[in-house]
């Protein structure tokens, strides 16, 4: 429990939850608002990511109203002591779990925030960038676990279309998606075409694949099969009646 002897500014946060626990609305207010700039300080350790700032410190502020919320000054921690892993807290779970496009797995997922830490650290520290080998060594891992964690990572935002493939190249990832392969709609066409068919006898099935697929009229059909055109039209007329019930009745 938290006397006299300690600083002021302890004395006051005792102070403050003291009446906050008896309803004072006010007390809780100004607690929150002496302790935000520990929160944005706490968010901006993120601030190299991809997520806007803004978003950081809201969630930083998130935490720290639960930290407010749940502190016991009786237990004789500072409030500051205790804020500090519950905001870290709330960010590491605002990453783990809401800035994903492609989510990979959880301990997937804490490795590449992990690294992205170390690898922060190591830039800032060293002006290079720090590869796969200098991560693994600093966290205990893998280089295979650390090249992994990268490559998950990536899966954190999607890239536009629009953006240029390289600093180099001008074109865009748009203009090297190729066009839509027609001949599916094709092979799709003539296994429908197959099992339908399998109705009809032998003789039936060549007439309608002279007459629609080779394209030659009953005249040069009636020469193919050595029967007269009456018979080809009787037949295709037959045959395309019998297709038609069956596609009915599906």
């Amino acid at each position: 429990m938290l006397g006299r002897r300690d600083p002021p500014y302890l004395i006051e946060d005792v102070r403050l939850m003291r009446l906050h626990r008896r309803g004072d609305g006010r007390a809780r207010e100004i607690m929150i608002g002496r302790y935000l700039p520990l929160a944005r300080a706490l968010a901006s350790r993120y601030g190299r990511t991809a997520e806007p700032f803004d978003d950081l410190v809201q969630v930083a502020s998130l935490g720290l109203v639960k930290a407010v919320d749940r502190w016991d000054p009786d237990r004789g921690i500072a409030f500051s002591s205790f804020a500090v892993p519950t905001i870290l807290g709330e960010l590491r779970r605002h990453f783990r779990d809401a800035t994903w496009m492609v989510r990979p797995p959880r301990p997937l997922q804490e490795l590449s925030l992990s690294v992205e830490r170390v690898r922060e650290r190591l830039n800032g520290t060293t002006g290079y960038e720090p590869t796969a080998t200098d991560l693994a060594e600093r966290l205990g891992r893998s280089p295979e676990e650390v090249e992994a964690a990268l490559q998950a990572s990536e899966g954190r935002t999607l890239r536009s279309f629009d953006t240029p493939l390289h600093d180099r190249d001008p074109s865009v990832p748009i203009e090297v998606i190729g066009e839509i392969e027609r001949g599916y709609d094709e092979v799709e066409a003539r296994a429908t075409i197959e099992r339908m068919t399998s109705i009809l006898d032998a003789r039936a099935r060549e007439i309608l694949r002279l007459r629609y697929e080779d394209d030659l009229v009953q005249s040069e059909i009636a020469k193919r099969m050595g029967c007269s055109q009456m018979q080809v039209s009787r037949i295709l007329r037959s045959s395309i009646e019998r297709l038609h019930l069956l596609a009915s009745a599906a």
